[in-house]
């Protein structure tokens, strides 16, 4: 499987310039080549490599930093034309869609920039790296990581490195490909509801309160009203700088949550069980203060966090339909909207067994996927 390994590099003031002025003219010249794709209606990786290489060399990239531009724009036309099929800019017709398809693709000055081995070298024992800028081989800048980051890297690095700039700090992410570990046959499943007052709630009646995690967003999202009414060149700039800060910190609470799940799913030999939440905006219907919240938390990263650490310590994760979850009894099966007399209570109409709601729905949650296993191994034993 692939990991991503971010490192801090420590450039002095010199080094520092050279690698802004790397980016500003990798950027600059992903541009040109963007108004070029847009123009001639070429966007695949070597057709568009052929078009422009010649004209991002006299720009004064060298030979790999001018492919890596092409193949940047490639993969962006690439995910554009992927999510307008899959109606992320709204339907045909519409403005915002109009408005994506009317123009080219931009990139920031500061945007990401790939450099793969023969632009990039590593020399992990001194924790420097050499990399080409325009104004030469800038080699010996310095690095800081963790000792199990550098072990992953000195074990599995493959491919690219990516060169970003964020918040003032030069960082490289490098790739990294880690083999998987068996998946183990699970003793059950730990069934794992999400929601908004309480982010993640298992079977086991572990539940991770959103509480305070709400009380944040709440905040922050009153802030960004007032900067955005304000709309100073001050207030824009605060507005990137809090945008940045909300979505590190969701990133750290869904990651702390994630661990937590798969290291009990791990401890006790079960697999994990997750709702299927795709187009989970399209199918519900609330009102504007919890449809802004709902759709403001990461609950997809926090599925895919789940899934990625429970790879690495081969647990089994399924991912079951999350119909009536919520108003299903998990004691004897029915299901009733009276079910759910409030918020938090699930009381069943038929059999009268209560429990918290959300831990109710996580052994629901639970249930399906042991039951969709058990179908899966039949399946297969009859092929």
């Amino acid at each position: 499987m692939k990991l991503v390994v971010r490192v801090k590099l420590l450039p002095d003031a010199v080094m520092d310039a050279a690698l802004r002025e790397t980016l500003k003219l990798c950027n600059r010249a992903a541009d040109h080549a963007s108004r070029r794709a847009f123009a001639t209606r070429i966007t695949g990786r070597t057709a568009l490599q052929r078009l422009v290489y010649g004209e991002l060399k006299a720009m004064g990239l060298s030979a790999q930093p001018a492919i890596h531009v092409a193949r940047k724009v490639a993969g962006a036309y690439a995910t554009l034309k992927a999510n307008l099929k899959a109606g992320n800019y709204g339907p045909e017709g519409s403005k915002r869609r109009a408005r994506v398809e009317s123009r080219p693709i931009r990139f920031r000055r500061d945007a990401a920039q790939p450099f793969d081995d023969r632009c990039l070298s590593w020399q992990l024992d001194q924790r420097t790296v050499s990399i080409w800028t325009v104004r030469g081989r800038a080699g010996g800048i310095p690095f800081v990581c963790s000792a199990e980051q550098l072990k992953m890297l000195a074990a599995h690095r493959r491919g690219e490195s990516d060169l970003v700039y964020r918040g003032g700090q030069w960082y490289l992410y490098a790739t990294c490909e880690v083999p998987e570990p068996d998946a183990y046959e699970p003793d059950g499943f730990l069934g794992v509801d999400l929601g908004i007052a309480n982010i993640a709630t298992t079977s086991d009646g572990t539940v991770h309160s959103g509480k305070h995690i709400n009380q944040i967003r709440h905040r922050n999202r009153r802030l960004r009203r007032k900067l955005q009414r304000k709309g100073t060149k001050s207030a824009r700039r605060l507005l990137r700088k809090l945008s940045g800060r909300e979505a590190r910190f969701a990133a750290d609470v869904n990651h702390r949550i994630a661990k937590r799940i798969v290291t009990e799913a791990q401890r006790t030999c079960r697999g994990i069980a997750l709702e299927d939440l795709g187009g989970i905006r399209e199918r519900v219907r609330l009102r504007r203060p919890r449809r802004v919240t709902l759709h403001s938390w990461a609950f997809a990263q926090l599925g895919a966090f789940i899934a990625y650490k429970a790879r690495r310590a081969g647990v089994p994760v399924v991912h079951v339909d999350p119909r009536h979850t919520s108003q299903g009894c998990s004691a004897c099966g029915h299901i009733s909207r009276k079910n759910r007399p409030d918020q938090t209570t699930f009381c069943c109409t038929s059999c009268g067994f209560a429990e918290h709601a959300d831990v109710n729905a996580a052994r629901n949650i639970a249930q399906r996927g042991a039951t969709g296993r058990a179908v899966s191994h039949a399946a297969d034993d009859v092929a």
